[in-house]
């Protein structure tokens, strides 16, 4: 129901933007810009009107003080540590190289930078409203796989052609979704002042990943030499469409699920 109400709110206006903006580009830009902003005040309405409470985000684990900030930079910390792993391995096994001279210094600023954004809008969503949601009405390992097959399948919604040719980056996806919750579910036994978990542990994680994305595709650092097929090192340079990534990812995932402590019925915040 939330999200079919605010697609009716939503669709006229993306229509208007791509009619009145020329540039198709600029168009899709300024419609996700829209679109967040108004997820915002929807949430926030949502919470008043249906769960009747005014500290939804609160509730979400997006809380800013002292703490909030330290898992945020720790799990940009872990995703710095993770990917360097990764890289460092398969230079060393001599699938690729490193060229750090072509990298622009406003590329590592502005991919952190598009990396926090796209993290934090995603994980508001993901672990964020839509985990509390599931939280509500389902086992923590129903609401650990619906929460991460539903994240896998919206990042796959492109035309078939390219669903069958990254297709082995599904599970990856999977998984990813997996670790992400398991993360935010760790940090939920860190502090009683926020017993839903920090929204900022997974923000920041994901922020690395996208970070690391936006750099090779941008920056251009990494240079495969094609010396191992793509199912292992990732198809489209995408470590999770590959099995070193994969396996890379499912230790990090195994590490962090050791420490999880999933609610078994999050408690209804006061309004």
């Amino acid at each position: 129901m939330f999200l079919m109400l605010m697609a009716i709110a939503w669709l006229p206006i993306a229509g208007l933007l791509l009619l009145t903006i020329p540039n198709a580009n600029t168009a899709n830009i300024v419609a996700m810009v829209v679109l967040f902003f108004g997820f915002l005040g929807w949430v926030n309405l949502w919470g008043q009107r249906v769960h009747h409470t005014s500290r939804s985000f609160q509730r979400y684990g997006l809380v800013w003080n002292g703490r909030g900030i330290q898992v945020t930079l720790l799990g940009l910390a872990i995703g710095i540590v993770s990917l360097s792993l990764l890289v460092v391995v398969e230079s060393w096994l001599g699938w690729l190289t490193l060229d750090f001279s072509v990298l622009p210094g406003g590329v590592v600023a502005s991919g952190l930078l598009v990396g926090l954004g796209v993290g934090f809008a995603e994980e508001l969503f993901f672990r964020g409203w839509l985990l509390d949601e599931l939280q509500r009405d389902y086992s923590a390992a129903k609401c650990l796989w619906v929460n991460s097959i539903i994240f896998a399948v919206l990042h796959f919604l492109k035309p078939l052609s390219e669903v069958i040719r990254t297709a082995p980056a599904f599970p990856g996806l999977v998984l990813l979704g997996i670790t992400l919750v398991w993360v935010k579910w760790v940090s939920s036994a860190w502090d009683p002042r926020s017993p839903n978990g920090y929204l900022g542990f997974p923000v920041g994680l994901h922020a690395v990943l996208v970070w690391t994305s936006y750099m090779l595709y941008v920056g251009n650092v990494v240079k495969m030499r094609d010396a191992v097929p793509t199912w292992i090192t990732g198809i489209d340079n995408n470590p999770l469409a590959g099995l070193m990534g994969f396996s890379f990812l499912a230790v990090l995932a195994w590490f962090i699920r050791g420490r999880s402590h999933p609610p078994k019925r999050l408690p209804q915040s006061a309004p």
